[in-house]
């Protein structure tokens, strides 16, 4: 029973990680799907090919060339390096020692040679971007809402990643010793460790049972880490590596510029220019929405629900914005993750069998003042490697501040009211303007 007992620990430890995670995304599907119906099932060859371009293909974060050059290192390391997770995993169920060895001949040679050189650069890499916000400290890591949580969760995954990145190669280098030194049937001969090799002189006067325990315990660490890593996606900004695949492919393809109209006031203006329709009919209450607008999470859209959980906080929208470069309140991503702080507080509160609470993310997480610095230049949108549309939450809760609660500023209640009066946003009626446009004649 003994022998088989690292074995049962490993299977716990699995399948409780592994459920907790289903649970934790379950919970944001939930979440997500508190927001409204949004039709993006069309252009299906479309979506898939600006899914490949901007989320596998990273078209958008190399437009940085050095950072964008390391966040693909960083992306594709990661990918690469957790091939070898399937192997670990079959071998914590059986009790086995690198079992694809035997399958794959010379090509795992090759694979782990390819692995630690990306643990290497991958390395390299994060302490490229420790050093950029940390000692560098680039401006759009240190705006007003970088600080507390979403400060410390970019520094934690750095982190993250240099401890599983360490302990994968201090695993490879003690499985290299053993297979070297040690007189151990169950350490074969298998792989090329072009990395790791350099790390044996740590060992030097260790016994065979001392790196044993060295690499066993680097081994469960390492696979432990990579299951609480992605548990703590639930947490983490770092949730964009899943959702970054659906969030591209959901993605607005209209024309940037190209702002939505209302189905029912649309409608009701075509109803309005109609010479042979009722004036005095009732739409059918189906057809009318429940609020014009947005003031709160259940308000918008699921696809900007996911918009906001697949936030990356890079900070590239608010470094591109106007309104921001010029001292405005307004930032795209703080719109983002005021959005996603909302859906989560509404979502602990579902959790809890409680009903939503009386806050709102109009007012209570972002101000009007805010959503009026926009000028709706799309810089935000454009900039975002993702494909995130800060805009589209912004023109919602504009609408409601204007259609439901009339709260528009004054200069924009003026405007509007010479539109409704003279057919222009300027305060003269249409003969003024006739007349002026013959004296410029004359």
């Amino acid at each position: 029973m003994s022998a088989y007992l690292p074995n049962i620990v490993f299977a716990i430890l699995f399948f409780s990680l592994i459920g907790l995670f289903t649970l934790n995304v379950r919970r944001i599907i939930r979440n997500i799907n508190l927001g409204k119906a949004a039709h993006r099932s069309d252009q299906s060859k479309k979506r898939w090919l600006h899914m490949a371009n901007i989320a596998l293909g990273q078209s958008k974060m190399v437009r940085k060339p050095l950072s964008g050059l390391l966040h693909v290192i960083v992306y594709v390391g990661f990918v690469v390096i957790n091939i070898e997770l399937l192997e670990i995993i079959i071998d914590g169920f059986l009790g086995t020692h690198r079992i694809f060895a035997p399958v794959l001949g010379s090509a795992y040679n090759v694979l782990i040679f390819i692995f630690e050189v990306f643990a290497l650069l991958v390395l390299v890499s994060v302490f490229f971007f420790w050093t950029r916000r940390n000692i560098m400290r680039v401006k759009r890591f240190w705006k007003p809402e970088m600080k507390g949580w979403a400060k410390w969760d970019a520094d934690i995954i750095l982190y993250a990643e240099v401890v599983l990145m360490t302990l994968f190669l201090t695993m490879n280098a003690a499985d290299y010793w053993l297979q070297t030194f040690a007189q151990n049937p169950h350490y074969v001969q298998a792989g090329s460790f072009p990395v790791s090799k350099y790390l044996l002189p740590i060992f030097d006067g260790f016994s065979t049972q001392t790196v044993i325990a060295i690499e066993r315990t680097t081994w469960w660490l390492h696979i432990g880490g990579i299951l609480l890593f992605l548990n703590y996606l639930y947490y983490s900004k770092h949730l964009h590596i899943i959702l970054a695949f659906p969030n591209t492919y959901f993605a607005n393809l209209e024309p940037q510029g190209k702002l939505p109209n209302m189905p029912a006031v649309t409608k009701e203006v075509k109803l309005m220019l109609d010479s042979n329709a009722d004036p005095y009919a009732t739409p059918p209450a189906d057809e009318t929405p429940s609020t014009f607008g947005a003031s709160d999470v259940t308000d918008l859209n699921w696809v900007q629900l996911m918009n906001a959980y697949s936030c990356t906080e890079c900070g590239r929208c608010t470094s591109e914005c106007p309104a921001n470069q010029t001292g405005k309140q307004l930032s795209p991503r703080k719109i983002m993750m005021d959005t996603r702080d909302r859906l989560t507080e509404v979502g602990k509160l579902l959790n809890k069998g409680n009903q939503i609470n009386q806050n709102t993310l109009l007012d209570n997480y972002i101000s009007r003042e805010e959503l009026w610095a926009c000028t709706s230049c799309n810089a935000c949108v454009e900039a975002c490697p993702i494909a995130i549309d800060p805009l589209s939450i912004i023109m919602d809760m504009r609408r409601y501040l204007v259609m439901e609660q009339s709260a528009a500023p004054s200069e924009l209640n003026v405007m509007m009211t010479n539109v409704e009066n003279n057919g222009a946003p300027w305060p003269f009626n249409q003969q003024d303007r006739l007349a002026w446009r013959e004296e410029l004649n004359t």
